[in-house]
This record gives structure tokens, sequence and C-alpha cells, in this order.
């Protein structure tokens, strides 16, 4: 409740508070509704430092919050409605190691054991595949094993079992050109993940761990100009392939990226590993139940690490992590999905109870502050974090093999479910969101005036006028 000054007058407008006894009394006789005792309890809600009055600042930001948490909540018990399974026609013919979409161009890409890349539309229609290959392809066993976007330099990274990880430019004249061939590494890198910052895409980190149990990491610091620096000795053809060996990185040769390691994972395979900003904190993970989950955070110098981790009885298959919540959710070989507080590595903050085969894979739903859980006898379930309960389980025709190999993504922002069972693909598609929320109006509310003698609310946008 304000004062408005008259217009000849300097001065400005003055707040004007309320006590509880005035409160009461004015809002029961202007609203015309409501008791006395009702308006002295919202009164309270609002005085929460118990001052004796509020001002129409502190009620407005009070109802401001109220409605935030009210939709919060309704974000977070609705339950997606989703179309029938369908299979996408691919032509791989191995694993399905990776299904990536690439916002720049709108495209999906999805890439198999055997090296085969596919592109696929937005609408999910198959454009065209390409073998993506190394000067190894003479091997017999030569595999890929993972695949990145490198979206602020319009790269794709993708790591090999030859021991080396290969970044192709998808700018070039050529497709998919090979502009930088990283080898010498001691192990086989077989997860990758990588992060940039969006307010400096020239800071970024490619992180990766491998099957020698040590989680890797290359924090690059002019991205934009170059990921490596090129050595005056080489050929000036921008479209030739740049060799970096591993003992290069290592020793600091190139000034535009630092080294990160660890080996806390003592020998166990590295499933997982992604960076995460808000923490500054490496996350990997393995099948072990000692050091199941490491998190290794950056120091200040931002050169060296100072671990933490989780022992998980029987291992985990996978991890994801929700900033906002600050939880780190584990799919768990002994069927369980835990919750964790990353500062807190004793006991998880909740555990998950419901699937009856060992979780392989879980994901985050961001928005609505869900998780997704899929187990190894191929049930879905979505849980809702803040009651700790399954909220929906689906168990869909998927394939009868009781030996697949299997990949969880969830493309949130375009509600579609992705999961490999080896070379078959199969898509959940949401189903569009009808919401229940009545908009009045299709431009922008501009005013609200409120009638007390018929009851009615006006309402106004810059096209239209109507009466609730």
């Amino acid at each position: 409740v304000t004062s408005t000054p008259n217009k000849r007058s300097p001065e400005p407008r003055k707040i004007i508070c309320m006590s509880r006894e005035d409160f009461t009394q004015k809002m029961t006789e202007i609203v015309g509704w409501g008791t006395k005792e009702e308006y002295g309890e919202l009164f309270d809600k609002v005085d929460v430092a118990q001052d004796g009055f509020i001002n129409w600042e502190k009620l407005t930001s009070f109802i401001l919050l109220e409605l935030n948490k009210q939709d919060e909540r309704a974000k977070a018990t609705v339950v997606p409605q989703w179309k029938d399974l369908e299979f996408l026609p691919v032509k791989h013919k191995d694993n399905i190691q990776k299904v990536i979409f690439l916002k720049s161009s709108s495209h999906y890409l999805t890439i198999s054991k055997e090296g085969l890349l596919a592109i696929w539309g937005e609408n999910l229609k198959l454009q065209e595949t390409f073998p993506i290959t190394s000067d190894a392809t003479k091997l017999k066993h030569l595999w890929v094993t993972s695949l990145v976007s490198l979206e602020n330099v319009n790269k794709i990274a993708v790591a090999f079992t030859s021991k080396e990880i290969c970044f192709y430019d998808l700018l070039s004249k050529e497709e998919f050109a090979c502009q930088y061939k990283l080898q010498g590494l001691k192990g086989t890198p077989i997860c990758m993940d990588y992060w940039y910052d969006p307010l400096d895409a020239n800071e970024s980190i490619l992180s990766f761990g491998d099957i020698t149990g040590k989680v890797q990491a290359i924090a690059f610091t002019a991205a934009l100009i170059s990921l490596f620096e090129r050595p005056a000795s080489a050929c000036e053809d921008g479209e030739a392939t740049m060799t970096i060996n591993w003992a290069e990185l290592l020793s600091g040769c190139h000034k535009c990226c630092d080294i990160l390691e660890h080996k806390l994972h003592q020998g166990d395979w590295v499933r997982q590993v992604t960076y995460n900003a808000s923490l500054d904190a490496i996350i990997s993970s393995t099948t072990s139940n000692t050091n199941s989950v490491v998190l290794a955070w950056r120091e200040k110098s931002k050169k060296h690490l100072h671990m933490t981790s989780f022992n998980i009885a029987q291992g985990i298959h996978a991890f994801d992590y929700h900033a906002r919540l600050n939880l780190i959710a584990t799919a768990g070989i002994n069927n369980k999905v835990c919750l964790w507080n990353p500062y807190v590595v004793s006991k998880p903050v909740g555990v998950l109870w419901g699937h009856s085969a060992s979780v392989i894979a879980v994901q985050f739903f961001v928005e609505r502050k869900q998780l997704f859980s899929f187990s190894k006898d191929k049930v879905l379930r979505l849980w809702d974090i803040q009651h700790q309960l399954s909220i929906q389980r689906i168990a869909c025709s998927f394939p009868e093999s009781q030996d697949f190999r299997c990949l969880f993504h969830f493309d949130e922002a375009h509600g579609r479910l992705f999961i490999s069972f080896n070379n078959r693909l199969a898509l959940l598609a949401m189903k569009s969101d009808a919401s229940k929320r009545v908009k009045s109006h299709e431009k922008a509310v501009t005013c609200v005036l409120y009638n007390s003698i018929l009851k009615q609310v006006m309402i106004g946008s810059f096209t239209s006028f109507g009466l609730r």
C-alpha cells in the first residue's frame, strides 16, 4: 500500500506500513470475503521478522514466492504421457555408443562401435551415414568407444580403442575432416564428457576415463582460437591433420591448455565421467564398491585436484547430478537408486526402492525435478525427488535379449527418451503437455482490476479485455 503524492509535488512516494489489526480490518472490508482470523494468519506468515507491521512489497513478495512454490510442486507431480514406443531405422551393425544433439545445426548424431556415424534431422529422419576412421583402421579390433560434441568450436571428438582421441571439424569442406589427433594415451579411453563456459567460450574442459582407472582432463584456455598449438614446422594447409602426443601435453608444451588427472579408481574401468561447473569438480564412477564415485575438486590454482569419494555396496553402473537440487543420483548394481549430497560421503540422503533388477541408468528430468531410472529387466521408472516416490512405471515391449549393451539418453528440450539395445535404438516421445492453466489472453496481461460489488476481476492486455 503506497501513497501517491500530488503531481505538482516532487516528493518521493511514501511507503505506508500496516499493523496486524489495520491489515485484517482493511482486507475484510476491501476484498469482501475471508475472516479476520484468516487475514491474521496471512499477516503472520508475511511478517517473518515479527516487526509488527508489513508493507506492499513484503506482501507481494510473499505471494509471488508462494505461487512459485505451488508451481514447482505442480511440476514435480506431473506425470508425462508417452507416445507408442518406436524403433528408429538405424544402419548400425554393432553397439550404439552415443546419441547427441547438435544445437548449432539441430541434428542428432549417433555412433556405433564399428565407427559408423549417423546424422539425423530434428524430425529423426536419417539423413546420412559416414564411417569415422583412424590411421589404425587396419587393426582388426579397432572400436569407437565414445563421442562428444564441442559445440563452442563446431567440432566432435571421438575416442578409439587405439588409445587415441580424434577431433573432427564440422565446418570443413571435407565431410568430418580430422583436424587433431591426440595419441600416446596410456590407457584406452572408454567415456568422455565436454563442457564449455557459456560466458567465455574460450574456457572449456574435455574429461575422459580409461580402462586403467585413470581420469584425465584437458582444460582449454583459448578454445575459440585453437585447441592445441600448431608448431611452426607444421604444414600451412588448414585441412591437414595435426598429431599431438599426450606426453607433449603433460610436459606443458601447449600453453593453451592444462592437464588434470587422478588414479583413485585404482585399475577399475571408469564407466562414466563428467565435469560440473557449479561444483568445479570432475565426477567419475566405476562398478567397484570402493571409490564407486569420485569427486575430483579443482583447487584455486585450477591445476591441481583434491579428491573425495563414495563407497557404494556392489558398485554402480551410472550417475547424474542436478545442480539446483545439489544431488547426485546413482544407479546401483544392488537394485537401489541412491541420492547423495556431494559434500556428505558417509551415507546417501535418500534411497529410492522399487526396481527388482540391477539399475543401469539414471538421468534427471531437470525442469520438473524428477528422475528417470532404467533397470536390467527393462523397467523404466520416473521418480518424484521431493517425496522420493515412484510416480510412473513403464515396462515397454523392449527386445527380449538378456545380454545387451544399453545406452540411455533423455533429450529434455525435445521430450525424447532414447534407449539403445546393442545396435537397435528405441524412442519414447512425450506427448504435448496439455497445460491445465487457463490462459485468458494471447498477449501479456497489462492491468488487473477487482470489482468488489460484482466480485469480478477485470483483466486487460494489449489486444483484448476480459472478465473473470
